[in-house]
């Protein structure tokens, strides 16, 4: 318990998730680089197609994203993206969730992905079955699921929300007098739950990237570097949350670094997001918080597996190929569609 809310976690045991070993990638000769990313843009602009890399995708699949006029972004902006492009072609470099929500918001375009084996450990975590039984144990909660889960466990929601949208909505709720069952990240629902004095019914999930950050080796750091900043993602483990100077989305964290003072900053989030913050702020010391300590397995060394399994290669050759297409069922994704705009619907009314 932290300021006065009562953390109550599902009573539920969710399956352990086999978490893949770091892709051993090719390193490309420049030439063949070059020449790669060339033949990616013509097939781009042959197949009418638009690239949507996430920033914990490899710094060569963002910066292709927006040389080609796509998009890189969190998973809020990614999903805005595709409903606003006239591409007939999304191609998502990013895991199978966030291909799933493209392929909702925009069922008539053909949505691909360079590894369609890239899921998310907060997806694995949350099998329909389990999460929907468990809904229907509790039929007068409302029921809130992040970004990060199946096409199924939207379709069983009431909304669904990112990082950077879920304080406002969860406030919202709240006001309306609403009970809410949170999933399936427990690190961000608790700091949710904190942040908003509402108690909630949490999944038991959590993302393997952020559980790795340690708390006492990110102490440590901090003695070493006492003038940098610590940002750090709410799914991270409580103890490094209260460290951070600054907590919030990936997006947040990218402002955070572009706007403060500060020369140096102990990031706690995936490494991948340092290739945006590096474009933005090319004067700051980014250092990435400790995933080694006490306790440490380094099942992640701050870099999603998952994420990693795009690549050039893989994103040419489903271009050629066709390969790599997300399908959802027409009658699940009109369900699924519907609390995912409602989220984008409400932060609309936030820019008003």
């Amino acid at each position: 318990m932290k300021n006065g809310v009562r953390e109550v976690l599902a009573e539920v045991t969710i399956p352990q998730v086999k978490i893949p070993a770091h892709p051993v990638k090719r390193v490309l000769p420049a030439a063949e680089t070059e020449a790669l990313k060339e033949r990616i843009k013509t097939m781009l602009q042959e197949k009418n197609a638009a690239l949507v890399a996430h920033y914990y995708t490899e710094g060569v699949l963002q910066d292709l994203a927006e040389e080609t006029g796509g998009c890189v972004a969190d998973s809020l902006e990614m999903a805005r993206f595709g409903t606003q492009h006239p591409a007939e072609t999304l191609v998502v470099a990013g895991v199978r969730f966030m291909g799933e929500t493209s392929k909702i918001l925009n069922i008539e375009k053909r949505v691909l992905m360079p590894d369609l084996a890239a899921t998310c450990s907060l997806d694995e975590n949350c099998p329909i079955d389990l999460f929907s039984d468990f809904c229907d144990q509790h039929p007068d909660h409302t029921v809130v699921v992040y970004a990060n889960t199946s096409a199924e466990v939207k379709a069983r929601s009431h909304w669904v929300v990112t990082s950077g949208i879920a304080l406002p909505v969860i406030k919202h709720l709240a006001d309306k007098g609403e009970k809410i069952l949170w999933g399936p990240d427990r690190h961000l629902g608790r700091y949710v739950q904190q942040q908003t004095g509402i108690e909630m019914i949490l999944w038991p999930g959590s993302c393997v990237v952020h559980e790795e950050f340690k708390a006492d080796a990110l102490r440590t750091m901090r003695s070493l570097h006492p003038k940098a900043a610590v940002l750090v993602h709410p799914e991270s483990p409580q103890e490094v949350v209260d460290q951070a100077d600054v907590v919030g989305s990936t997006t947040a964290l990218i402002q955070a670094v572009q706007n403060m003072a500060n020369k140096e900053f102990i990031v706690a989030t995936d490494a991948g997001i340092f290739n945006k913050m590096r474009q933005l702020s090319p004067d700051k010391v980014l250092l990435s918080a400790p995933t080694g300590g006490d306790g440490a397995t380094c099942e992640s060394c701050a870099r999603c597996p998952w994420m990693e399994m795009n690549s050039l290669e893989k994103l040419a050759h489903v271009l050629e190929t066709g390969e790599g297409e997300i399908q959802v069922a027409p009658g699940l994704a009109a369900q699924a569609k519907i609390p995912i705009e409602r989220m984008l619907a409400f932060a609309e009314t936030l820019k008003k």
